[in-house]
């Protein structure tokens, strides 16, 4: 009974070892090997796996891909258009705008060196655009329907520069400063708003406005930055930028 019994639980334990090493090479990633049937020398039948044992190689990562940008980038859902506008014609453009509306054509030049460095593409991430670095609701009010049309840019911002000269009577500081803040900024403020930027737009124009070779007419404006020499009642001599 005992060997009877021996022999029934080789047998099924056999079977259970087939059954897992069929199992195992059926569901094993790539497996393509046969079940084969074996003795071993104590005369127990063995089921194995007559292929080496599969070594699962893990895929190297990807590098990562360079992204190149397209030629043409876009600009409100449209392609912005490449302008073949050069630094002279440009600066055409500006004189007669600057004539036809009666403003200083270095100041003109002044603002679109400092806004756009004479780059009729540039877009700022505050969605300026243009020369001028007009944004959406000052093109739409002067007509620009096209920023990136140099000569729309330059006519509505130098319309613009001239309505600022006018609302604040001539004073610079403060229409340079709400070309780039916005009126709104300046009057709650009552002058110059204390943004940094702002600050450094403002000074940067008039930099370039008043620097020696700028073009500036002299009638235009004084520079309220100059040093100036004066005298006081008792013979002192003072200078001042005020």
């Amino acid at each position: 009974m005992d060997k009877r019994k021996k022999q029934r639980t080789t047998i099924m334990a056999s079977i259970y070892l087939g059954a897992f090493v069929l199992g195992a090479s059926c569901f094993a990633p790539g497996a393509s090997a046969q079940i084969a049937r074996t003795v071993d020398p104590s005369g127990r039948e063995m089921f194995v796996n007559a292929d080496p044992p599969v070594v699962v190689k893990l895929a190297a990562a990807k590098s990562r891909k360079t992204i190149y940008l397209p030629a043409e980038s876009t600009f409100m859902g449209r392609s912005r258009p490449e302008m073949n506008i050069d630094r002279d014609g440009a600066e055409k453009l500006v004189k007669e705008a600057a004539e036809r509306h009666n403003v200083d054509p270095a100041l003109v030049r002044a603002v679109i060196e400092t806004e756009s460095n004479w780059n009729p593409t540039a877009y700022s991430r505050k969605g300026a655009a243009g020369l001028m670095q007009l944004i959406p609701t000052t093109a739409q009010r002067y007509g620009a329907n096209d920023v990136f049309n140099p000569q729309q840019n330059i006519d509505a911002g130098v319309r613009h520069l001239k309505w600022l000269l006018e609302r604040y009577n001539g004073n610079l500081d403060l229409a340079l400063a709400a070309y780039n803040a916005g009126e709104g900024a300046v009057d709650r403020a009552h002058g110059i708003p204390a943004f940094r930027e702002t600050r450094d737009y403002v000074q940067k124009v008039q930099d370039a406005y008043f620097r020696p070779g700028s073009g500036r007419l002299e009638s235009a404006f004084s520079n309220p930055r100059a040093i100036h020499r004066e005298v006081d009642p008792t013979g002192r001599i003072i200078f001042k930028n005020d």
